[in-house]
C-alpha cells in the first residue's frame, strides 16, 4: 500500500530517471516503435507508455538482469501488440454517413423531371419525338433517324431546335423565379 501511495507522486530521483532513459534510449525507441506502427503519432504514444511503464517498475531496471534497452523496446513491443490485439478484438468502425446520405430527398430530382416534362410538352411533336429517341433512349442519330422514319440530317436539325428553344423556355423561367423571389 505504502509503494503505491508513494508511485502516485513522482520524486525528484523519478523524474531524474525518466529523464536519464528517454535521453539514452528515446531516439532508438521512437524509431524501433515507428517501424512497428507505421505511424509517428501512434509510436510517440507508445514511447510515452513505455517510460510510464518504466517509471512503475523501476526496480526491474536496476535488477542488472538484461539491458536497459533490451527492456524498453520488449515492453514497446508488447504494448504495440496488445493494441494491434485489442483494435482487432472490436467490431470495424463504420464510417459515419451524412444524415443527408441516409435520408436523401429525391424532391429536386421530381421537380427538376416535371419541369423537364412540362418543358417537353411546350415542343412541337417532332421535336419532342427527336429528343426522346436521341436523350431519353440513348439511340444514335441513324437509330433514331430509322425509328421516326425520316433522314438523319432531320433528326440532327429538329434535335438543334428542339435544344435551342428549351434553353429559352428555362431562361425564361429562371427570370420569373428571379422576379418571384424579389
Amino acid at each position: 500500500m505504502t509503494r503505491a501511495l508513494s508511485r502516485d507522486r513522482m520524486t525528484a530521483s523519478d523524474e531524474a530517471l525518466i529523464r536519464t532513459l528517454y535521453e539514452e534510449h528515446g531516439r532508438a525507441l521512437l524509431a524501433y516503435a515507428t517501424r512497428l506502427t507505421g505511424d509517428r503519432a501512434a509510436a510517440e504514444d507508445v514511447v510515452q507508455e513505455t517510460l510510464i511503464r518504466a517509471w512503475r517498475h523501476s526496480e526491474a531496471l536496476v535488477s542488472g538482469k538484461g539491458s536497459v534497452r533490451g527492456w524498453l523496446l520488449t515492453v514497446a513491443r508488447n504494448i504495440v501488440t496488445d493494441r494491434i490485439r485489442a483494435r482487432e478484438a472490436r467490431p470495424k468502425e463504420v464510417a459515419e454517413t451524412p444524415i443527408s446520405a441516409i435520408a436523401q430527398d429525391h424532391a429536386d430530382s421530381v421537380v427538376d423531371s416535371m419541369v423537364v416534362m412540362e418543358a417537353l410538352d411546350q415542343l412541337s411533336g417532332d421535336h419532342r419525338d427527336v429528343l426522346v429517341e436521341v436523350y431519353f433512349r440513348d439511340r444514335s442519330v441513324g437509330e433514331a433517324a430509322k425509328v421516326l422514319g425520316v433522314p438523319p440530317g432531320t433528326v440532327k436539325s429538329r434535335s438543334h431546335y428542339a435544344l435551342r428553344a428549351l434553353r429559352d423556355m428555362f431562361r425564361k423561367r429562371e427570370v420569373v423565379l428571379k422576379e418571384a423571389a424579389g
